[in-house]
């Protein structure tokens, strides 16, 4: 898989808010198909790098490419490419399940025969027929959740970034969306995880630590907690954090 052709890469990446440097000097590269974990404590600088490359917001300096495409002039291009899912599941509590799907599938401009059938089909795969018509704010967290990654799916990305999509769900639920995960990376499709959960990065092929704005750390799990000479990953962040 290593081998495979590299769909993120990032050089020199610098992020200044006036005289804070939430981004110091980033340099990393994601492989297609591989699943990779952007790991470290809040306020670490993830989220702001991650929205960076998803094209949210502007470098201060620094070459990132996605999906082919360069960041400063091709933003619109790797929007099209890519999947997002924020911590706050990006779905609309006042929508019915199949109007979300709905809506989405409208935004990432899917033909309206192609809603309709994909509708269906994921209504059936992720069992939810039967709450097809209830409100979002009605139905289960993991729910939420298994919908919230399918609809960031929805248009066939080929990179889905998530930010902190498990915060606050139970381990049972969270245990389930990896399993969500892992089917999406067996298709192909790379992912781009940020998370505070340590055990999360064991189910990574790669990972990379922040620090305070700054890569520490980027390896395999495995790699890491030999290097560290550590018992698990949890272990490897409390020696790096010191």
């Amino acid at each position: 898989m290593m081998q495979e052709k590299k769909v993120i890469k990032v050089r020199n990446l610098v992020k200044r808010f006036g005289s804070f440097v939430a981004n110091d000097n980033l340099n990393f590269e994601v492989h297609k198909g591989e699943i990779f974990g952007f790991l470290g404590a809040n306020g670490a600088g993830k989220t702001t790098a991650m929205k960076i490359i998803c094209g949210l917001l502007k470098p201060s300096s620094g070459e990132v490419e996605v999906a082919g495409y360069d960041l400063y002039t091709q933003t619109e291009e790797i929007k099209k490419s890519i999947g997002y899912m924020s911590q706050k599941f990006s779905l609309y509590e006042d929508l019915t399940v199949q109007e979300n799907i709905r809506l989405y599938g409208g935004i990432y401009g899917l033909s309206k025969k192609e809603i309709a059938q994909r509708t269906k089909e994921l209504l059936q795969k992720l069992e939810l027929k039967a709450a097809a018509d209830k409100l979002i704010s009605e139905i289960p967290l993991g729910w939420k959740q298994k919908l919230a990654f399918s609809v960031a799916v929805f248009h066939n990305p080929g990179i889905v970034f998530l930010d902190e999509p498990t915060g606050g769900v139970d381990p049972i639920t969270r245990r389930q969306f990896w399993n969500l995960i892992y089917e999406a990376a067996n298709n192909g499709v790379t992912i781009f995880v940020t998370t505070h959960y340590m055990d999360e990065a064991e189910y990574c092929d790669r990972i990379s630590i922040m620090v305070d704005g700054k890569i520490v750390a980027l390896d395999t799990p495995q790699a890491l907690i030999e290097q560290y000479k550590a018992k698990d990953m949890d272990e490897v962040f409390l020696k790096i954090a010191r």
